[in-house]
C-alpha cells in the first residue's frame, strides 16, 4: 500500500534503524468504509449459533460498526504516540514499537506476539511495563507494517533469529524475552539460540503437545486431565484455519485481501475461540475497538496472505517438529485457568520451568483481556530471576 509507511533517518538511532510513523492515506480509510457497506452477505443455517462460525447478524453488526463507529485515526493517534521503528534484517522490514524505561538500568524485554494478533495486543500493557522494562514490540515478520514478506523460508526460527539481530542492534547484550500462544514459540527459541544473552522467557496461552508416551498421562490432575480435553477438541473440531494457512495460504488471501467483512470474520472468531471461556462475545473478553484496531492493521498493510504464510512455514519446517534439546533459559509460564491447556510436566520436560502462575481468568489473548494480572505476572517472574528490582 503506497504512502502508508513514514521513514526519516535520525542520526541517533542505532544503525540500520530508522523511525516509522503510521499514516493511511484517507483513500484507503474511505475505500474500507465503502466496501463494508456494501458487503454481499451470505446466509447460514438458523439456529447454530457460534457452532459453524461467526454468525451473520453479529458479524453484519460488527462490520456497520467498523464502518460507521469506529474511528481509526483516533486509533492511529493512540497508536503513533509510542515510538515507533523500522529495521532491515534478513532482507525484510521487520517494525517494532520501543519504549524505553525512565530508569536507565531497566531490564530490556522483548515481547512477541501470535496470529492473528499484532502490536495491538500489548497497547494497554506496554506503558506500565516500561516504568521496570526498556519494552521491545516487533510486528512478527509478515504481519502489519512487517509486512508483505519479501521471501520465503519466515519459520520461527528464522524469526528468532532477526529478533536477537534487533536486540543486538538496540545495543542490548542481556535481555528478557515473552510471548503469547505462538510469540511463545519465536521467545523460547531465542532462548535457545542467544542462552548467553536473554536472561529469562515469560509466556501464556503455551502450547506444549504430550510426546506420546503412556508415562506422561500417569498420575495427572483433574485440571490437568481437563486441559488434555480442551487440547483434543482444539484439534478436533477447531484446527480448519490451521489447516488451509498450512497448506494453500494465498487461496485464502485472494478473498480476504477483497473483502474486509471476511478479514473481520476470519480475525474475529479466533477471538471468540481463544479468549475466556466465560466470555459471550469476543468484546466481551477484549475491547472492540482494540479488536478492531487490530483487524485494520492487517487490512491497510494488505498481509492477511503473508501472515497465512507463517502457518505454510511452520508446518513444512521439519527442524521444527524433530527432537529438540531442553530449553536451558529460566522460563515463566503464565496459565489462565479457564481457558488454557499448558501441562506443567511437558512444560519442564522441554523448558527450564522455574517459575508456574495460574491466573483465574483470561485466554490467550491475555495482555488485552487481563492487563494488569499481566504485567504483574511478568514483574514477578523477573523479581524471581533477581532481573529487576522489588
Amino acid at each position: 500500500m503506497e504512502n502508508t509507511r513514514h521513514n526519516h533517518a535520525d542520526q541517533s538511532l542505532p544503525h540500520g534503524v530508522r523511525s516509522f510513523r503510521i499514516e493511511v492515506p484517507q483513500a484507503d480509510v474511505d475505500d474500507l468504509r465503502d466496501r463494508l457497506r456494501r458487503t454481499r452477505r451470505g446466509g447460514e443455517v438458523p439456529g447454530t449459533g457460534w457452532s459453524r462460525g461467526v454468525p451473520a447478524d453479529y458479524l453484519a453488526g460488527l462490520a456497520a460498526y467498523w464502518a460507521d463507529g469506529y474511528d481509526w485515526r483516533a486509533a492511529e493517534a493512540g497508536l503513533n504516540e509510542l515510538p515507533q521503528y523500522m529495521a532491515e534484517i534478513d532482507g525484510q522490514d521487520i517494525h517494532f514499537v520501543h519504549v524505553r524505561s525512565t530508569n536507565p538500568d531497566a531490564l530490556p524485554l522483548l515481547l512477541a506476539h501470535d496470529w492473528p494478533a499484532s502490536i495491538v495486543e500489548y497497547i494497554e500493557v506496554v506503558r506500565p511495563l516500561a516504568e521496570h522494562f526498556h519494552v521491545v514490540l516487533p510486528s512478527t515478520p509478515g504481519v502489519g507494517f512487517s509486512g508483505p514478506l519479501t521471501s520465503a523460508g519466515w519459520n520461527t526460527g528464522r524469526i528468532a533469529a532477526a529478533y536477537t539481530e534487533l536486540m543486538a542492534r538496540l545495543g542490548y547484550e542481556r535481555y528478557g524475552a515473552g510471548g503469547t500462544g505462538g510469540g511463545a514459540w519465536i521467545a523460547t527459541e531465542m532462548g535457545r539460540l542467544a542462552p548467553d544473552k536473554v536472561v529469562g522467557i515469560h509466556v501464556n496461552g503455551f502450547i506444549v503437545f504430550p510426546s506420546g508416551d503412556p508415562a506422561e498421562f500417569e498420575g495427572l490432575t483433574e485440571a490437568e486431565q481437563e486441559r488434555l480435553g480442551r487440547l483434543e477438541q482444539f484439534r478436533d473440531d477447531k484446527m480448519g484455519f490451521n489447516a488451509i494457512q498450512s497448506t494453500r495460504p494465498h487461496t485464502l488471501a485472494h478473498a480476504l485481501h477483497d473483502s474486509p467483512s471476511g478479514q473481520l470474520a476470519w480475525i474475529v472468531e479466533k477471538f471468540k475461540e481463544w479468549t475466556d471461556a466465560e466470555a459471550e462475545l469476543p468484546e466481551d473478553a477484549v475491547d472492540r475497538d482494540h479488536l478492531l484496531t487490530n483487524v485494520s492493521l492487517y487490512w491497510f498493510t494488505a498481509t492477511a496472505g503473508s501472515s497465512a504464510n507463517l502457518y505454510y512455514e511452520a508446518a513444512h519446517d521439519a527442524a521444527a517438529w524433530g527432537p529438540r534439546d531442553r530449553g536451558t533459559v529460566p522460563t515463566g509460564v503464565a496459565v489462565a485457568l479457564s481457558t488454557d491447556i499448558a501441562v506443567r510436566r511437558f512444560a519442564d520436560r522441554d523448558h527450564n520451568v522455574t517459575y508456574w502462575s495460574e491466573i483465574e481468568r483470561g485466554g490467550n489473548f491475555l495482555p488485552l483481556e487481563q492487563p494488569q494480572a499481566f504485567v504483574d505476572d511478568i514483574r514477578a517472574f523477573y523479581r524471581s530471576l533477581k532481573a529487576i528490582a522489588d
